[in-house]
């Protein structure tokens, strides 16, 4: 199955700056170029549909409507049955459900249609996802954590609430109270991103439920508001480069001025003309903050007179220039136990991280991975025989030089001789 992993790291600097938004024909072509590089991702053989990608090319101005609709059939057929496999082994999979709602909601499709079938019982995508929230629900009665995390149990009341579901008030008050108790942390850092959904799932309620209108609700779309607010680094980013888009969305979902969020606006920008996003997930969360769209605008979304004008050049063939330089690359590996285990190896420069890792494990010298697909690309699950597991709250912390990875093993390059710490983790 999948997994949807987000690394937030965030900190705090800062606040809105009230300066004019910039817009004109830089910007149009900036967005349009994203645009068009997250519709020529869906030509990607090797990955599965993503429905964030298609809930991003869904909230668009501009669309390829024959290449989303082929890409609507993929995630019906290809995500659906991977949905169903892991709802059959029990597998807790809230997230990528709730993905996948949004994404149809987002093409007008009609939920009711689509049915799961599991132990030989079928039921409606929404009876589904509320059974998977109930089950969340449930474990943070007893565990005082989610099944899988807040980021997640988010997605869900989010997904439920544009759907035009009434959210269970013990659902929503399992998110109250965790905005409310500071549980929406990774390790000791706020999630900026987890806070950022749970704010867009939080105002869906206050928008459309008159029974959710009470103080807590409020006070908790309060602390969110200022936790992305004063996330704000001197750059301009939220949280980090990857965070920033969904803490802009949040933002314009919970009623703030573009003008307020000029300098993230430009940070994402920048961002683009370096060609920082070349993770399509990436891509997927910003593309909507830099039209000045939100998760939020799926609930009135109508499929009507869309602009259908979004085509892609022929590609051109490129060039691979080969490397002929190497740069030593150290790894250590921290277990949950025992010493740290120590290797090198030379690679080739600009080797992304995964290749590395490849390349070391073939040396036969006692390092072996394995990894795992997920929405963000493959994670590492295990290490040298030892499995970090979401279900204990672990993960493999992945950092550079004393620097926690903001991109995973197969976005990050290595273009420099650096020490890479692979570190079993609790959160």
């Amino acid at each position: 199955g999948y997994y949807i992993y987000i690394i937030s790291v965030s900190t705090q600097l800062g606040f809105c700056n009230l300066t004019v938004d910039p817009v004109g024909s830089e910007h149009s072509e900036l967005l349009l170029s994203l645009n068009k590089k997250l519709l020529r991702s869906l030509e990607d053989q090797e990955t599965s549909p993503n429905p964030s990608v298609h809930l991003s090319l869904r909230l668009s101005t501009h669309h390829n409507l024959g290449k989303e609709s082929d890409h609507l059939n993929a995630l019906k057929t290809d995500l659906h049955n991977d949905i169903e496999s892991s709802l059959a082994n029990s597998q807790p999979v809230v997230g990528l459900l709730a993905l996948y709602t949004l994404a149809l909601k987002a093409s007008c499709y009609d939920l009711n249609t689509l049915t799961f079938t599991v132990n030989q019982r079928s039921e409606t995508l929404l009876t589904q996802l509320k059974r998977q929230m109930a089950l969340e629900k449930e474990h943070i009665t007893f565990s005082h954590r989610p099944l899988t995390n807040y980021y997640q149990y988010s997605l869900g009341v989010l997904a439920l609430c544009v759907s035009g579901v009434r959210v269970n008030s013990h659902v929503s008050k399992k998110l109250i109270g965790a905005v409310d108790h500071e549980h929406i942390k990774h390790g000791d850092s706020d999630c900026i991103d987890t806070f950022a959904m749970a704010g867009m799932a939080l105002q869906c309620l206050k928008e459309s439920d008159t029974q959710v209108q009470d103080a807590a609700l409020d006070k908790a779309l309060g602390i969110i508001k200022q936790k992305l607010l004063d996330s704000r680094r001197a750059d301009g980013h939220m949280g980090n480069e990857f965070s920033t888009g969904l803490a802009v969305q949040a933002l314009l979902a919970m009623g703030s001025q573009v003008q307020e969020c000029s300098t993230s606006m430009e940070a994402m920008r920048s961002d683009v003309r370096k060609g920082t996003y070349l993770n399509p997930m990436a891509m997927s969360q910003t593309l909507p903050a830099l039209q000045q769209k939100n998760y939020l605008q799926v609930k009135g979304k109508q499929c009507r007179n869309e602009d259908d004008s979004l085509v892609l050049e022929a590609r051109k063939p490129v060039r691979v220039l080969q490397r002929n330089t190497k740069v030593a690359l150290k790894l250590e590996v921290v277990k949950s136990h025992g010493a740290p285990d120590a290797y090198s190896v030379d690679v080739p420069t600009g080797t992304s991280l995964v290749y590395a890792l490849e390349l070391l494990q073939k040396k036969n010298i006692g390092f072996t991975f394995e990894k795992e697909p997920s929405l963000w690309g493959p994670f590492l699950s295990v290490v040298n025989g030892e499995r970090a597991r979401q279900i204990d709250r672990r993960y493999w912390r992945l950092s550079s030089d004393g620097n926690t990875l903001s991109q995973g093993i197969k976005d990050f390059k290595i273009e420099t001789a650096q020490q890479i710490t692979i570190e079993n983790t609790s959160y």
